[in-house]
């Protein structure tokens, strides 16, 4: 998703939970995932390319690095691992045909009208076969984002392109209000969890309140 989006989402889901200085170390960790840096080589970020797998994986390891990160004198290290896991576990959603998946099996139900119904973690979703994510098709990907170039470019790139997956803004359409209450809700989930886990101790470490 586009990056004010990205901080949006992070301080609705996490706004009441974290100090005011955890939360915006955590934000600006998030942010930092779209840079050039996070966006060139690194499919795993974004859950691009098919990097479902990936993906995941990267998300278990930062949540590791929390983990290990306060169990060392300082905290910094554990807001930066989350903030980073927050942004890969966000465009999960965006990136992936996950939101059409859940849509696709509510067909002419109530709950499709709804995007808060939307569960983010539905395990049958997450380990269908035909669970995908855009590929990334150069130079037609890369033209999609120069406004004038965008039409252009969308004649050319195939259905399984970033550019005619992605749900990053609004403009995508109506499934982008599924995708935000999807990422809003795991930013969520993925808190609850450290939670549960983190000793109490480490858990107002973390928080940090």
């Amino acid at each position: 998703m586009l990056i004010p989006i990205h901080e949006e989402m992070t301080r609705e889901a996490l706004g009441s939970h974290f100090s005011p200085r955890a939360l915006e170390i955590i934000i600006a960790a998030n942010r930092k995932q779209d840079t050039l840096s996070g966006q060139i080589g690194h499919d795993e970020f974004h859950f691009d390319n098919n990097a479902i797998e990936k993906g995941n994986r990267y998300i278990n390891e930062q949540r590791g690095f929390v983990l290990a990160s306060l169990l060392s004198p300082g905290v910094l290290s554990a807001w930066i691992a989350f903030g980073r896991l927050t942004h890969t576990a966000q465009d999960f959603y965006s990136h992936t045909n996950y939101v059409s998946l859940w849509l696709d099996q509510h067909s002419g139900m109530a709950p499709a009208s709804r995007p808060i119904e939307i569960d983010p973690v539905q395990k049958n979703l997450l380990q269908s076969s035909s669970l995908h994510s855009g590929k990334i098709y150069f130079p037609l990907d890369v033209l999609y984002f120069i406004p004038f170039l965008k039409k252009l470019s969308l004649k050319f790139l195939p259905d399984d392109s970033h550019g005619k997956m992605n749900l990053d803004s609004p403009k995508q359409g109506p499934r982008f209000e599924y995708a935000r209450v999807a990422a809003v809700k795991r930013t969520q989930y993925e808190f609850e969890l450290l939670k549960k886990i983190l000793p109490p101790e480490m858990y107002v470490k973390f928080v940090d309140l």
